[in-house]
């Protein structure tokens, strides 16, 4: 009988794009399969090359995973950890760096932001005895924006990352040679090699750094390490920076808090600051970190208007709403993408109220780069009773999809800007169109978490998209991350397009605008409404929620802890 993961990779390769001339066997080395790696992937895979992936932590690590395989390859996406010669001196490795040609060290993003480069790059190069010098196979520049290092590395870098892969993999397959490595005595050579940045060299000082230097800073920390700080006597390490255009007060003093962030003033203004992370926890909402460290907030929770234009004045948003043309656009940015039971809700009341406009459409944005991840786990790892709170998310983001699947005033569309995972995708599958811009990466599969059933209605919607066999290839094995060119052609998903996240939302509203002054609409919502009608008669909504909620119940509450431990292992990045 074949596997449902050997089927699951025929099923992917039944729709790839033109294979390579010479299809080769690849090794990925990752500290990480992350957003970046995973989206290499697919497009090596998509060429028609057999890519296995191992993540590892040492040299050790690395020489314990070649010895499991023969490839004619190895690509290093995100590594962390040094190639011992034993590895690179007998097979090819090729190594991504997030820097232009001549770059050389760790902290070559964190210097991209923090000089305030105009122009980035990433390298692809061979590996040797020494960091980041070896010799180039290839490599992109891409024009920098302002944004915190993460959001750089799932867009610009990732796009640029993929491009240049894709041509050393081609060069190598057929036989090519590399140019020497680069003469930093070239003045075409614009890289340089520099230190990693300190935490002395990321420092804060409330009392004389402007406003813009700490957005910078703490932008160019973003993702890991952060910036350390201290607050209240406790160090903390920052993440997460927003802009505000109208608080004031005195330096380093928290001004307010609105929904788990915190506002610090500084000489010339003041920023919000959305996560905390103690040395040796995990990252959480700052309001909650300060708690759990003992400091209850004596600030004032500052509301802002859910109906303003989103990102005008500047100030922290996780959900924002604007109409445009006869559509309702509904933001939500949550930080990763997780979304906890609070956040849940919120956006459950934000959607009602887009439902109750007069409008014809609504669009679910999400964030710049992540649509959602599904239930937060770095806050139900800090409750009192995660179990309980694991329970709470889930019924929560069941109520959010729920209510998009019941609306039958509006047509809905699900835009993808950034990657989705676990019960994020079917929460966007919950709408009657779901567009994604072509670089985005989804990860439709709960089982990672120590074999959680997961719900948001899935049992319902994904069979309804690609069918029974296909829902099984998707969600009862550890899947390939599906691109979402791939997913389009599978029928998971109605479109791929846009390569920037501007290209993809102006083609987004292109298309929203024209759906709500088509004629057809009307017909669409008739025959809408006779649909859902059927499909309840067939299988009621509460009986797919029932039956997915008690095999989850049974993840958080019985005695298999699997989920427990591998939640625990996922926060603390063990």
């Amino acid at each position: 009988m074949t596997s449902l993961a050997t089927s699951a990779r025929a099923a992917r390769l039944a729709f790839a794009a033109p294979r390579a001339a010479r299809p080769l066997r690849i090794l990925f080395l990752a500290s990480a399969h992350n957003s970046l790696s995973q989206r290499v992937f697919v497009a090596l895979t998509d060429l028609g090359h057999e890519v296995s992936v191992e993540v590892v932590d040492s040299s050790a690590a690395i020489e314990a995973a070649l010895a499991r395989h023969t490839p004619d390859l190895i690509v290093c996406p995100m590594l962390k950890s040094i190639i011992p010669e034993s590895v690179w001196s007998r097979h090819r490795c090729l190594v991504v760096h997030p820097g232009p040609v001549g770059d050389r060290g760790p902290s070559s993003l964190d210097w991209a932001i923090e000089l305030e480069m105009a122009e980035w790059g990433v390298t692809v190069l061979e590996a040797n005895g020494e960091l980041d010098a070896g010799r180039v196979w290839a490599s992109r520049t891409f024009r920098t924006r302002e944004a915190g290092k993460s959001s750089l590395y799932r867009h610009e870098v990732r796009s640029a990352a993929v491009e240049a892969v894709v041509d050393a993999v081609t060069l190598v397959g057929a036989g090519g040679r590399p140019p020497d490595p680069p003469d930093h005595g070239d003045s075409s050579v614009v890289g340089r090699p520099r230190p990693m940045i300190r935490q002395a060299n990321r420092a804060i000082d409330w009392s004389s750094d402007s406003t813009a230097t700490v957005i910078r800073r703490i932008r160019a920390a973003e993702g890991h390490p952060g910036v350390r700080d201290r607050i209240g006597g406790t160090e903390f390490h920052l993440f997460g920076v927003h802009p505000e255009d109208t608080l004031r007060g005195v330096p380093g003093e928290i001004l307010g808090q609105r929904h788990g962030a915190i506002c610090r003033a500084t000489v010339d203004g003041a920023v919000w600051i959305s996560h905390l992370k103690c040395p040796g926890h995990f990252k959480l909402p700052a309001a909650r970190a300060l708690a759990v460290a003992g400091q209850e907030l004596d600030v004032a929770e500052l509301p802002t208007p859910l109906h303003a234009a989103p990102f005008a004045p500047p100030t922290f948003r996780e959900i924002a709403y604007e109409e445009r043309r006869g559509v309702g656009y509904l933001h939500f940015d949550f930080y990763n993408g997780a979304m906890s039971t609070d956040q849940c809700r919120r956006l459950l009341d934000a959607y009602r109220f887009a439902r109750s406009r007069r409008t014809n459409v609504i669009v679910l944005m999400g964030g710049i780069d992540f649509f959602s991840n599904g239930i937060h786990l770095n806050v139900i790892e800090a409750a009192d009773d995660p179990a309980a709170e694991s329970w709470s998310n889930l019924q929560a983001i069941d109520d959010v999809v729920l209510d998009v699947i019941d609306t039958d005033s509006h047509l809905v569309v699900s835009a993808l800007t950034g990657d989705a995972a676990a019960g994020g995708v079917p929460f966007a599958l919950a709408a009657d169109y779901v567009l994604a811009r072509e670089d985005v990466v989804l990860n439709p599969y709960y089982g990672h978490m120590g074999g959680l059933y997961g719900s948001e209605y899935w049992t319902y919607l994904l069979p309804k998209r690609v069918g029974d066999w296909m829902t099984a290839m998707l969600t009862s094995a550890p899947f390939e991350p599906l691109g979402a060119t791939r997913a389009a052609e599978i029928g998971l998903i109605d479109d791929a397009f846009g390569a920037t996240s501007d290209q993809f939302r102006a083609g987004v509203r292109r298309r929203a605008e024209q759906l709500a002054s088509s004629p057809a609409r009307h017909a669409e919502l008739i025959e809408k409404r006779r649909t859902r009608a059927r499909d309840e008669e067939r299988k009621p909504l509460a009986a797919h929620r029932a039956d997915e909620l008690a095999r989850s119940r049974e993840c958080f509450f019985g005695t298999d802890r699997s989920y427990h431990r591998a939640r625990h292992g996922f926060v603390y990045k063990i």
